[in-house]
């Protein structure tokens, strides 16, 4: 991966867990209760409240140090698809869900590509690559 392409990766990884792991944080410091309760009047299960609070949460912290950055942001992109659905697509684009589009935008592009530069991934990545020429 070029040099420049690894950077921008890595700050988008980076922000991408920063603003997910805040908003998982808010839900708690707020108060989950009140989150489940929003969840409950949209007729979402209230239990669910917690799942997502504790993927922003966790998976946030797991892309910051960037461990298991394709299946965190495959989950947020989940996270994204569900909330533009049933919460934001009727305030239409504009204030309605255009940060959402664009949340879930660099989740795939994260979910897809990778990140391995300054990533705890790349540790395991390197032993296992030391294991396959070792092998061969």
């Amino acid at each position: 991966m070029n040099n420049k392409l690894a950077w921008s990766t890595l700050i988008l990884r980076v922000v991408l867990g920063i603003t997910f792991f805040l908003h998982g944080l808010d839900k708690f410091s707020a108060g989950i209760g009140n989150t489940v309760g929003w969840f409950e009047s949209i007729g979402l299960p209230g239990s669910l409240a917690y799942a997502v609070a504790v993927i922003e949460l966790v998976g946030g912290l797991l892309l910051v140090v960037g461990l298991g950055s394709k299946i965190v942001s495959a989950l947020l992109a989940v996270i994204m698809l569900g909330a533009i659905f049933t919460a934001k697509l009727s305030m239409g684009f504009l204030n309605g869900y255009e940060f959402d589009v664009a949340l879930l935008a660099v989740a795939l592009f994260i979910a897809v590509n990778g990140s391995q530069m300054w990533a705890i991934d790349s540790i395991f990545a390197g032993k296992k690559d030391q294991n396959h020429s070792q092998a061969a």
